[in-house]
Formats: structure tokens, sequence, C-alpha cells
């Protein structure tokens, strides 16, 4: 069985990864409102990425017999200056999350739940990789500036990613 104060943490964990695909999906609503299609389809896949994680967590609590809770999830925006800004704003997001995470491993640790510790590490690789997307997108971005050709150059490159 789990400890209560390591299931609690988990279901903040969990509110936090439902709060990211929301953000998300706040995201996709702002680039479908400026035409970036391609851009839209990128941060869509990111918003179902996050509630895979809510789910894989879930899925995790409930295996070692602890009650998952399900707290309001905060109200997000779907407005931002331009495609880098909401990039921009995704990656401060999963720095956050991967500080969430790393405070999550370390309660693991300070509790000695090796079986919380050994999913966790999935969570902190998967965290590198998110930064990472994001990171390679801004650059790119940044590239382009405000160029027209060149954020619908990489707003069709941004459409091939896959769920």
């Amino acid at each position: 069985m789990i400890a209560k104060k390591m299931v609690d943490a988990l279901n903040a964990q969990i509110n936090k990864e439902l709060n990211s695909a929301y953000i998300y999906l706040g995201m996709v609503d702002y680039f479908v409102s400026e035409n970036y299609d391609g851009m839209a389809s990128w941060m869509k896949a990111q918003a179902h990425e996050e509630l895979e994680h809510a789910e894989k967590l879930i899925n995790f609590v409930q295996e070692r017999s602890g009650k998952v809770d399900y707290p309001a999830i905060e109200k997000v925006t779907n407005k931002y200056k331009s495609p880098l800004a909401a990039f921009k704003a995704g990656l401060e997001h999963e720095k956050f999350i991967s500080a969430s995470i790393h405070e999550l491993y370390e309660l693991a640790l300070a509790e000695k739940d090796y079986g919380t510790q050994e999913m966790l590490r999935w969570f902190i690789s998967e965290q590198v990789e998110e930064e990472s997307n994001f990171e390679n997108v801004i650059g790119k971005l940044e590239m382009v500036a405000d160029a027209p050709g060149g954020l619908m150059i990489m707003d069709g490159k941004l459409g091939y990613r896959k769920e």
C-alpha cells in the first residue's frame, strides 16, 4: 500500500498533468484562430500526451490501492501575442512540470517508496524530451522571427508531428 502523503502528492501531479492538457488545448484554439493548422495539430498532440501522462499516474495510484482525487482544473488562456510566445509559454510550463516531478521523486526517496521512484524515472526522462521538443521549435521560430513565409513553412512542418 502506498503512503497517504505520496498519494496526495501524486494526486496533485495528476491535476497538473490534466491542467497541462487544458493549457495546450487553449493553445490549439489560439493557433486555429490564427490559421496555423500545423501548429494546432502539434499542440493537440501535446495535449493528448499530457492526458496519457495523467492516465499513467492514475493507473499507478489505483494499482497501489490509493484513492484518486479530481479537483478543479484552472482556467487557461487562448490568447497569445504570437506563435513564438505560445511555444515559450509551453516551455515555461514544461519546466514547471519538470520541477514538480523532481519534487515528487525527492518525496519518494524520503518515503523510501521504491515503486514510485521507479515509475517516476520514466517521467523524469519524459520531461527532458518535452523541454527539448519545445526548445527545438522555439529555436526555429526565433530564426523565422515574424516573416510570414517562414511562419507558414514552420506551420507546415509542425503539422507532421504524430501522436
